[in-house]
């Protein structure tokens, strides 16, 4: 299951079908897609839209790359689909995202850079419902295990 997530996140610009993710998990595909989603509450197809997204919004941000070539830079086949799914995710389009970065940056927000840019990239990471540790947390509370000594 990791080692299919750390693929995704390490080449999301790939096409990763459930089959192959279930390939390089070594278990089927029903299987791979339903411990997917309980391990980190959204199915695989949407984790890697947002890993995606994540890529493109701080391409907006830091480059001055065309909108276009960072679509087909992160994975989208299709100019269209890029701006619905990333209007979708952060509720604006990429060219608001870009006009907004840009004039946050003209308005000298010089306390960013000294936030670490995994901290950065964490704040603007979709909130996932409930984290992976937690929903064990919450499993593990709700089993009420009979004790040894009531069984003799």
């Amino acid at each position: 299951m990791l080692r299919a997530k750390d693929r995704m996140d390490a080449a999301s610009h790939e096409a990763w079908t459930v089959s192959r993710l279930a390939s390089v998990s070594g278990v089927s595909e029903a299987h791979f897609a339903r411990s997917f989603k309980r391990a980190f509450g959204i199915p695989p197809h949407r984790y890697l839209l947002t890993r995606r997204i994540e890529q493109a919004t701080t391409l907006l941000r830091d480059t001055d790359l065309s909108i276009t070539d960072i679509a087909f830079a992160t994975g989208w086949e299709s100019l269209g689909t890029f701006g619905r799914i990333f209007r979708d995710i952060t509720g604006r389009s990429p060219g608001e995202m870009r006009t907004e970065a840009r004039a946050e940056a003209r308005a000298g927000n010089a306390q960013l850079d000294r936030v670490p840019a995994c901290v950065l990239k964490a704040a603007q990471r979709p909130d996932l419902t409930i984290a992976v540790l937690e929903k064990r947390r919450r499993v593990k509370k709700d089993k009420v295990r009979p004790s040894t000594k009531e069984a003799i």
